[in-house]
């Protein structure tokens, strides 16, 4: 047994501090249980620590010697990664994302064509939602987030200054993206995207 949790232990010092591990990738060292063992058995010795169920790493340290988290976006990213699915940040997410929101978002929502599930990390939570392929279609590296940012305010809802910092962003976008994903927005929408692809293209 002590074997298995020397061979965990050495893949993963091999690996950046601040990555994540999960059951899974040991699994070429025992089965399923016997793996989750010495994972538990790593975490009450103080190598390993666990940050969500299932999702382990080695802490990162700052300066002043104290461990670092990763952070739940973080987590969501390697979730992704793992299971090759797309997520897509929306509502409180989204806003904060543009800055429309100084609220840290307690719970993180993502659109996602992966399983749907729920994931605590530490007082925070990690909620992906499946969703059709369409709200998944945005190319852009600002449009996208930016129609999930403008459903969640709602039509009648939206400022000037609000429209005013979507634009901004907006302007940042390669235009061919940003004409890709005007057309999977509601038309509401659609009307203040067409204000950056105006503006981008001088008229």
């Amino acid at each position: 047994m002590e074997s298995i949790d020397i061979k965990i232990l050495e893949k993963i010092k091999k690996a950046k501090r601040g990555s994540l591990f999960y059951i899974e990738d040991f699994l070429s060292f025992g089965n399923y249980k016997t793996v989750s063992k010495a994972l538990e058995r790593l975490v009450n010795e103080n190598e390993l620590s666990r940050v969500a169920r299932g999702i382990f790493a080695i802490l990162t340290k700052d300066d002043y010697l104290s461990e670092i988290s990763p952070t739940a976006e973080k987590i969501a990213e390697s979730i992704s990664k793992r299971d090759k699915a797309r997520i897509f940040p929306t509502g409180s997410l989204a806003l904060n994302m543009l800055g429309l929101s100084t609220q840290i978002p307690t719970n993180l929502v993502y659109l996602t064509d992966g399983s749907a599930r729920t994931i605590k990390v530490g007082n925070r939570s990690i909620v992906f939602k499946k969703t059709s392929p369409k709200n998944l279609a945005a190319i852009g590296i600002f449009s996208g987030i930016v129609i999930q940012a403008l459903k969640e305010i709602g039509k009648e809802n939206v400022k000037d200054i609000e429209i005013e910092k979507i634009l901004e962003h907006l302007k940042k976008e390669d235009p061919k993206r940003l004409e890709h994903d005007i057309k999977l927005a509601p038309e509401w929408i659609r009307v203040i995207m067409r204000k950056a692809l105006n503006k981008t293209n001088g008229k």
